[in-house]
């Protein structure tokens, strides 16, 4: 068409057009100059509404908070909750060294152990955990780190609650009632809803009797005291709870340690004590697998007759809880040779509670080898249920018998029909097996 300007029609067209595409100009370009404005999003769980598993997992994760939440939700719409402390105690990290301590309280009376015993948990379901877990109400109460020993009666009450053997029957009255989501992490035990705590108050606790003579000898070191009630047959959770509230230690130096730190360090203390004896040992005489599977994490621990060396390797599938949106497996490890690490692991305190329990085995042994961890976190695996999980998981693949094979090329050809990840992809991720398959040692050169 043929615009005129002297046509009265076609100067209106025109000057429209030119609006038009003016305005989509200048709208285009507040867009792009205003970046924090939402534009249209794309949610995967609005499209699946935990029905169609569009994220790959076999059982949604939203879904089985919301029935675990639902159940609790009527027992705790109160500020006053009475119930039987497993015994359970958490302490946490932010606004360190002010930081919230408090108990842990089930709206239900009874034995309820089995709620804060770790060890026990190997034979349930995810949701199960779930479940018991959000029935555990915390209190916070600020205080400084250091005032372990303060006249504070939420303080002495969440450290008699951290010493005690059995359940203790607690009250806590609340500034608001409880709220919020299920806590997940990768280290601790999951936890339900939380409130600032108004008072508190326990009944006659009864003292774990080895965890008692520690907390009142004030002249025994820390790492001491750990490895002392570990060889005694405490249960690691147990001296990890203990030692959050700073129940272990020279008097002086003794205060609260956020729940997730002290879990790696007691893991990271009685693992290093037991390395230092696994050294000293014979090697091991044959190329062992071991081979356990939970949770869909799928675990085998290859062990290589040689001096001392440690590795853990951990793959993640997509659409698992630390590979959510990724479309490759994800692949990390962690590693030390004969000497240790000197610094903090890459992967975290998973690292600590594998090399605890190896050196677990290779001290009941009293022998010496080079151990390589390899685990698969399938989707199936929906939600990070704590650090115990590595802890137990290698424990009890340790506790099967194994496979012996006379070379590392025999052993990875059975890694490689046991596991679904291709081998060269972990000799690629591995320190360790990359050391084993190429280095040169001095064997290698001896005369024939």
């Amino acid at each position: 068409m043929f615009f005129s300007f002297s046509n009265p029609l076609a100067m209106y067209l025109k000057t429209r057009m030119i609006f038009i595409n003016l305005l989509l100009f200048y709208s285009n370009k507040q867009k792009q100059l205003m970046p924090m404005v939402k534009q249209e999003t794309y949610s995967v769980c609005a499209l699946c509404r935990g029905t169609k598993m569009l994220c790959g997992k076999t059982r949604c994760p939203v879904v089985v908070r919301y029935h675990s939440k639902n159940k609790i939700q009527p027992l705790i719409d109160k500020n006053r909750i009475d119930g039987s402390s497993p015994p359970s105690v958490f302490i946490g990290r932010i606004g360190y060294p002010k930081v919230a301590i408090g108990p842990m309280i089930p709206p239900v009376m009874g034995d309820t152990s089995m709620i804060d015993t770790p060890e026990q948990w190997l034979d349930k379901k995810i949701e199960d955990i779930v479940d018991f877990r959000s029935m555990l109400i915390r209190g916070k109460h600020i205080v400084n780190i250091y005032d372990v020993e303060t006249s504070d009666k939420i303080v002495e009450y969440t450290r008699e609650l951290a010493l005690a053997d059995n359940s203790v029957y607690a009250e806590a009255l609340f500034e608001r009632k409880p709220s919020g989501r299920i806590v997940f992490y990768d280290e601790v035990q999951p936890h339900g809803p939380s409130a600032p705590l108004k008072k508190f108050d326990i009944t006659n606790p009864k003292y774990e009797r080895h965890i008692e003579k520690a907390y009142y000898d004030t002249d025994l070191k820390a790492n001491e005291a750990i490895f002392q009630l570990y060889r005694d047959g405490v249960q690691v959770s147990k001296i990890q709870r203990a030692f959050s509230v700073g129940a272990f230690g020279i008097k002086k130096l003794r205060r609260f340690v956020p729940t997730r730190w002290s879990i790696t360090a007691v893991d990271s203390t009685i693992g290093e004590t037991l390395m230092k004896k696994t050294r000293t040992y014979p090697w091991i005489n044959e190329y062992r697998i071991y081979y356990h599977k939970q949770f869909d994490n799928h675990w085998i621990i290859l062990m290589i007759p040689c001096e001392w060396q440690y590795e853990l390797i951990e793959a993640w599938y997509p659409r698992t809880t630390w590979n959510p949106y990724g479309r490759g497996i994800s692949i990390f490890n962690s590693y030390e040779f004969y000497k240790g690490r000197t610094t903090y692991a890459e992967i975290g305190g998973c690292y600590y509670a594998a090399r605890l329990a190896v050196n677990e085995t290779l001290n009941k042994e009293r022998r010496q080898a080079a151990v390589v961890v390899l685990r698969e976190a399938h989707p199936g695996y929906i939600m990070p249920i704590g650090v115990w999980n590595v802890r137990e998981s290698v424990r009890q693949a340790l506790k099967q018998p194994y496979q012996k094979f006379d070379t590392l090329d025999q052993a990875l050809i059975q890694v490689s029909k046991t596991m679904d990840i291709p081998i060269n992809r972990w000799i690629k991720n591995s320190a360790i097996l990359k050391n084993s398959l190429y280095q040169k040692r001095l064997e290698d050169f001896h005369e024939n």
